[in-house]
């Protein structure tokens, strides 16, 4: 077969310093193989490589979330159909050794097998921005906490002095009075070192508290510009928000449809049933920082989202343990989450509440009382503080059902509820 009829399926093992290419023909009949630099003069020797041998069907790259990560945007720019491949079962190694050239022919074979099919995160856009500012956030807080307890280890075994000088506070009681000491004396004496050194921790600790404010700022002016409904989900906030995000992608319709959007956060449910048992258990596979981020919102929900609570009470009736219940919660939840990050859409605007009250000439306290609920969780939602889309439209169809003429004048002494 002449060259320029075949058409190829590359693979790629990728490295921090080279990347090796295996070429394939759609048979599987193997071609040739080469290494190259992980550079940018590597990146063009690499794709006139592959475009040697003739059009590339696709292109299997190894690590597309670390080493071959630029690999794969450049391929991707240049119209490359690239597909993310992982690592090589362990019992094919066993049987076969493994090399460079292995590795890359593997990944073309399972490229062409079927075996490989996810396409990699593009890592082109905000949510790129996202990742690499909550990577430096979980450094700085897994740094805050040492720095804490550090402190604190060395007041236990602190002279008298100092120990009562602080005992009792509470950690940024303590942090804030550490940094206002003025410790004297000579290093040799061990007051005067254990103070500065006191001193040194909770400066680093205001330090890495400033720094941690500063992330958390640019993460929410990310995410307004970026996703601005999707922290209208209840019990959705910004590190919520941004670790599904960062899970999704920049691209994230490579995420087709909603049962593998709860595979990859692990919430799919899995038969778990023996003899006469029947039941299913969530994946343990999956993002895990993501099933954690689900997790969190389910157990908000639980505990202030009124829908919710009227599903698990009605599920404690049939039987079902808190697990089971948190299991189908989990699943409803991220059927949710999917279809704002597939196709947002803008929850209620809470600022029409308070429009529609005070044309009407109703307080807060009349609203209440016809509601059964505190004035102030009105105040908040009507404020956007807090969000419930059942409350919501429970409370706008209360209001609608209103009429001027049927409402009396309120009294003085009902001004306090007024807005």
């Amino acid at each position: 077969m002449a060259k320029e009829h075949l058409k190829v399926i590359a693979g790629i093992d990728t490295h921090a310093d080279t990347h090796h290419v295996a070429i394939i023909t759609e048979t599987g009949r193997h071609l040739a193989d080469r290494g190259f630099p992980a550079a940018g003069s590597g990146y063009r020797g690499i794709i006139d490589f592959m475009n040697g041998f003739g059009p590339v069907l696709a292109v299997g790259v190894e690590g597309t979330g670390s080493y071959g990560a630029e690999l794969s945007r450049v391929l991707t720019r240049e119209g490359m159909h690239v597909v993310e491949v992982t690592r090589p079962n362990r019992q094919a190694r066993r049987l076969q050794g493994k090399s460079d050239p292995l590795d890359a022919y593997q990944a073309a074979e399972s490229v062409l097998a079927g075996h490989a099919t996810a396409t990699p995160k593009s890592r082109d856009g905000a949510v790129e921005s996202l990742r690499v500012l909550r990577a430096e956030r979980a450094t700085a807080m897994r740094a805050r906490i040492a720095v804490m307890a550090q402190a604190k280890a060395i007041l236990v075994t602190a002279p008298e002095t100092i120990r009562a000088r602080y005992r009792g506070m509470r950690s940024p009681a303590l942090m804030a009075a550490l940094v206002k000491a003025r410790p004297v004396g000579a290093p040799s004496d061990p007051l005067t070192s254990t103070a500065t050194v006191l001193k040194r921790l909770a400066v680093s600790y205001r330090h890495l508290h400033q720094e941690l404010a500063l992330i958390d700022a640019e993460l929410d002016a990310i995410l307004t510009l970026h996703a601005p409904m999707l922290r209208d989900l209840p019990g959705v906030g910004t590190d919520v928000a941004s670790q599904l995000l960062v899970t999704v992608g920049d691209n994230p319709e490579r995420v087709t449809t909603e049962a593998k959007f709860a595979a990859l956060v692990g919430v799919a449910p899995i038969p778990a049933s023996s003899r006469k048992t029947t039941r299913h258990r969530l994946s343990r596979a999956g993002d895990r920082q993501a099933n954690k981020a689900i997790h969190h919102v389910v157990l908000v929900r639980m505990r202030w989202d009124s829908r919710t609570r009227a599903y698990v009470a009605r599920r404690r009736q049939e039987g079902k343990s808190t697990k089971e219940i948190m299991r189908c919660l989990k699943r409803y939840v991220a059927r949710e989450l999917y279809e704002q990050l597939l196709h947002p859409h803008p929850g209620p605007d809470p600022g029409t509440l308070r429009t529609v009250r005070t044309a009407k000439h109703l307080t807060l306290q009349q609203a209440a009382d016809a509601l059964h609920v505190w004035p102030t969780t009105l105040s908040r939602l009507e404020r956007g503080l807090s969000h419930d889309n059942d409350f919501h439209h429970r409370y706008e169809t209360w209001l609608t059902a209103q009429s001027p003429e049927t409402v009396q004048t309120p009294h003085h002494g009902l001004a306090r509820g007024s807005a």
